[in-house]
């Protein structure tokens, strides 16, 4: 294989990318339902259904992306364009997602309808286009790992930006409590400038390098055939749709249950900052991923991707099920048990995108054609399906076991709430493993792709 001309700060600018997109996203992922049954003031049942409506619609926008983004053809590139063009329209939408507007409750519905469709929809537009760019931006399949490696650590580091601040921001924006209202709509305008900013620098550091082995461009009928007979994009489609439910469900429950069950001091100093429960349980998780992520590389160069993955997350699920049966007073063990299921289950996302760019060279090499941004679409779209699965099984689990906002919660409602950091994710951390363990894409098999196509295309 030859060898890669991507340098330091080109992978850093890779990574800055999604650290943007990941202060928002894991925003959503572990504070929007909360801030809307809290703050905004709508039902924790209705906001589920509303996670499951929008994001399933959102995620068969994604393969539409990846589609056009396929036949982009600018001087900046196929995938570079949208990271210039859509950051703006990103971070504005993302402060209307966290604006509560003087409206009744029908029209607050309607409200979060809106802004959260847009949203998700502009996440696409720029987060199809910036996976696969992975993809071109080398052949070498190592060095992709490398890459997704920098990109997850990046992902990382801008979630515990965005979980570290959240709270003081919103608390400083809020006048303590008396507005928390403003306090969100003010922090979201914080986040939104610091995205903008980080996917113009990837716009800017980055280049893409690999080229189709035909120029000509393919129907799309033929890329959809093609993507649906490929066996490995099944398995990694389903893969990742489970591991993202486990870390959906895991992520949503956090914040209710330290409000609502675990008996712990209000606030805790960490390096110096009093930070909440929560805040520093997710901000724990989030180094813990990091270092899961800095194992992984040179792990799964020596076992392979597949094996790397299985391990992991058969140890998640172990530890998740652990959960359970924490006594509520042992916080140190809850931080413990965090830290290590974070590991593993952040170490497994630098894998499937590296996975995924190696399915769009299989099936470059079994069909003579490239369809980078379609197969890369699909992966943002089992992140959607996952965390839209996630997101409604929360809001619907919390109104099943009788949840109700901001009161002492009854026997049912905290079984419910352990529940749901504990053996609901645990399945779909099982079933990845089940899963992953038909993914036929050995390393052997990857270097007589790799090396198949690169002969191709010094042959051209």
């Amino acid at each position: 294989m030859g060898k890669s001309s991507v340098t330091i700060k080109e992978k850093i600018g890779y990574g800055l990318g999604d650290a943007a997109s990941s202060m928002f996203w894991k925003l959503f992922g572990m504070y929007l339902l909360f801030f809307y049954t809290d703050v905004f003031g709508i039902e924790a049942g209705v906001v589920g259904t509303m996670f499951l409506i929008t994001r399933v619609w959102d995620s068969f926008f994604d393969p539409v992306v990846g589609i056009v983004s396929d036949r982009t053809d600018t001087k900046w590139g196929k995938f570079r364009p949208y990271l210039l063009f859509v950051a703006v329209p990103f971070g504005i939408l993302g402060v209307l997602t966290f604006t509560t507007p003087d409206f009744s409750t029908t029209g607050k519905i309607v409200y979060a309808y809106i802004t959260y469709t847009l949203m998700m929809m502009v996440y696409s537009l720029i987060n199809v286009p910036y996976a696969s760019l992975l993809g071109v931006m080398s052949s070498n399949p190592k060095v992709r790992t490398s890459l997704s490696s920098y990109r997850m650590i990046f992902a990382f580091l801008g979630s515990i930006l965005a979980l570290a601040l959240i709270e003081p921001l919103v608390a400083f924006f809020g006048n303590d409590g008396e507005n928390p209202a403003k306090g969100w709509s003010l922090a979201a305008i914080v986040f939104a400038v610091i995205a903008v900013l980080l996917f113009l620098c990837t716009f800017s550091w980055t280049k893409e390098r690999v080229k189709p082995l035909s120029k000509v461009k393919t129907p799309l009928k033929e890329d959809i055939k093609d993507l649906f007979q490929n066996k490995p994009w099944w398995i990694l489609l389903g893969a990742g749709i489970a591991a993202l439910i486990f870390n959906s469900i895991r992520d949503g429950a956090a914040v209710y249950y330290f409000k609502y069950y675990a008996i712990a001091p209000e606030t805790y100093n960490f390096l110096g900052s009093a930070l909440s429960l929560t805040t520093l349980y997710l901000v724990l998780g989030q180094g813990a991923n990091i270092v899961g992520i800095l194992f992984v590389t040179p792990i799964s160069n020596k076992i392979g991707k597949r094996k790397t993955f299985l391990v992991a997350m058969f140890i998640a699920t172990l530890l998740s099920i652990t959960f359970y049966y924490i006594d509520k007073h042992n916080i140190l063990l809850m931080l413990l048990l965090q830290v290590l299921i974070s590991m593993c289950a952040g170490s497994i996302f630098p894998l499937l995108w590296s996975m995924y760019a190696d399915i769009a060279d299989y099936s470059e090499w079994k069909t003579g054609h490239r369809a980078t941004g379609l197969i890369f679409s699909s992966s943002s779209m089992s992140q959607k399906i996952g965390w839209s699965l996630g997101g409604a099984l929360t809001g619907w689990l919390l109104a099943y076991f009788g949840f109700e906002a901001n009161t002492v919660q009854t026997i049912e409602a905290q079984t419910g709430i352990r529940l749901m950091l504990s053996w609901l994710p645990a399945i779909g951390a099982f079933l990845s493993v089940v899963l992953i363990s038909f993914y036929p894409l050995t390393e052997n098999k990857l270097e007589e792709v790799t090396t198949s196509l690169e002969l191709k295309r010094k042959g051209e």
